[in-house]
């Protein structure tokens, strides 16, 4: 796995906050609206559009990811964190430094 998706070992046996509130249709809604937007941004370059018209879809598009992530970061907190919290011990522990980097991870990007 990579830096940016780590693995779940609960995956199997646990539903993630955005299943749980029953978001997961909202968030593929809003996941297919960014992928049009990403090819909008193609056809812009390929018909070599006004660089600064380009860069304000860019702006856009970054909103509605960062708009995603934020969600997606706030289910988790309320959700897995606070169950993992609850739970107390090594996974309470682990899903707090998990949602740490995380956070540093939206904040640099």
């Amino acid at each position: 796995m990579t830096e940016t998706a780590p693995a779940d070992e609960h995956a199997a046996d646990h539903q993630h906050g955005y299943l749980a509130h029953g978001n997961r249709d909202a968030y593929l809604k809003r996941l297919r609206r960014i992928e049009g937007q990403a090819r909008g941004l193609q056809r812009m370059v390929e018909e070599e559009k006004y660089c600064i018209d380009i860069l304000t879809q860019v702006s856009a598009m970054t909103k509605a990811l960062q708009s995603v992530a934020l969600g997606l970061l706030e289910e988790h907190l309320e959700h897995c964190v606070v169950e993992a919290a609850r739970a107390g011990g090594p996974e309470a522990d682990a899903k707090v430094k998990e949602a740490a980097e995380a956070i540093a991870r939206l904040v640099r990007s």
